[in-house]
């Protein structure tokens, strides 16, 4: 039996299994850096299956299969991460949330999932002598968090040796049974901004006798976003968008302090780098006509994740291996923040979209305590991580 039949089969061989799984980590969702229940449900699939499974501190697993005393082999990674987000889940699902105010909104659970599927089909193809070198599993905590889990588990060193790294997200826009590819930049860089403005307060009767704290921060929620579309280069695509305003208590109190905080996303990488300078010179310019202070707090948070071209060619190999040539469909890049760009930004690798929607049935939205997925994207995912890192440690370092 050849490496695709083989990984297939197994796959489909557990899914129900898997499907168990998943609904399992559904119900029972953790924050960020709490995934303690998910590191050991994962080490005990894992380990159950024959990978060397070490536990990181805090939360999360390095998993490694293959002769470890072998330095000339190929290391090829896949990464999942598992943490939840603290949304409520409103399904009715007989697996919904267990925990109030946090569900598994971003799809983590079925990357957990499919994760553990690829593992159990590689440790058979190990089994077999079909496996030419070395597989790395990385359950990564905490992506919904800045600055993430990603750079946690990379300054324990869990890219050493490693040659070339695999992962998924799920789309809910894309039928089951497809997966999204796309070469180059697949989501955008991804910050976080908070201004805080400072004034002498007073009374609304007599603004020219103070500073209108609440009409400056006005004119920074409108003027930065424009500011900042002539500032840097519009095929950077810098979007801001604000998600807290707050200032005041009563309408005829011209407060001393307010608050706005949002996300500045960038499409381009370059752009990213200069945009923290020019977003503190803006705001600075903005609010000094208003007589107030503006105190910056700019979180670097991710950068994008841009799939190189070999990777990209071994992904369109391995889904068209375990899926067919019409499993492949072409994604956009978003403007959604991935940790997984800490990754490549150290070593050659890619991320595809999982397609969880059932054909002709609703189309959901990620972070939205309604999100439902087709539990049949587990297999497919399972299959393509593993086709992926199959077909990686075929081709070899180059």
């Amino acid at each position: 039996m050849d490496t695709v039949a083989l990984i297939s089969d197994v796959v489909d061989e557990h899914a129900d299994e898997l499907v168990g799984l998943r609904r399992d980590l559904h119900a029972h969702p953790e924050l960020s850096w709490q995934e303690q229940r998910t590191t050991e449900v994962v080490a005990h699939w894992l380990e159950r299956a024959g990978w060397t499974v070490a536990r990181l501190p805090r939360t999360g697993l390095v998993a490694d299969i293959g002769d470890q005393g072998d330095k000339e082999a190929t290391v090829v990674a896949l990464r999942a991460d598992m943490d939840a987000l603290p949304v409520q889940d409103i399904t009715a699902d007989p697996w919904a949330s267990g925990v109030d105010g946090v569900a598994h909104a971003c799809g983590h659970d079925v990357h957990v999932a499919c994760l553990v599927g690829a593992g159990v089909a590689l440790a058979e193809t190990h089994a077999r002598g079909l496996l030419d070198g070395r597989v790395r599993l990385l359950l990564q905590p905490a992506e919904e968090v800045m600055p993430g889990g990603a750079v946690h588990l990379m300054s324990l060193g869990v890219l050493d040796e490693v040659d070339r790294i695999f992962a998924l997200h799920s789309d809910p826009g894309v039928d089951v049974g497809k997966v999204g590819l796309k070469l180059g930049p697949l989501t955008s860089a991804s910050d976080r901004v908070e201004v805080t403005v400072t004034g002498p307060g007073g009374h609304t009767s007599r603004p020219h006798l103070t500073a209108d704290l609440t009409f400056a921060l006005a004119k920074l929620t409108t003027e930065l976003p424009a500011v900042l579309s002539r500032r840097m280069d519009p095929r950077a695509g810098v979007s801001v968008v604000w998600g807290v305003l707050q200032a005041g208590a009563a309408p005829n109190v011209i407060p001393q302090s307010g608050l706005v905080a949002g996300t500045v996303r960038i499409l381009d990488a370059v752009a990213w780098a200069d945009c923290e300078r020019v977003v503190r010179q803006a705001v600075a310019e903005i609010v000094r006509p208003y007589g107030v202070e503006a105190l910056v707090d700019y979180h670097r948070g991710v950068p994008p994740v841009v799939n190189d071209e070999t990777s990209h060619r071994i992904l369109v190999r391995a889904v068209a291996d375990m899926l067919g040539v019409a499993g492949q469909v072409s994604t956009p890049q978003s403007l959604g923040g991935e940790d997984f760009g800490w990754y490549l930004d150290q070593i050659p690798g890619a991320m595809f979209r999982l397609g969880t929607r059932t054909p002709g049935g609703p189309t959901y939205d990620l972070h939205q305590g309604n999100l439902r997925v087709d539990d049949r994207a587990v297999a497919v995912g399972a299959k393509v991580l593993a086709g992926a890192a199959a077909t990686a440690l075929a081709h070899g370092k180059d």
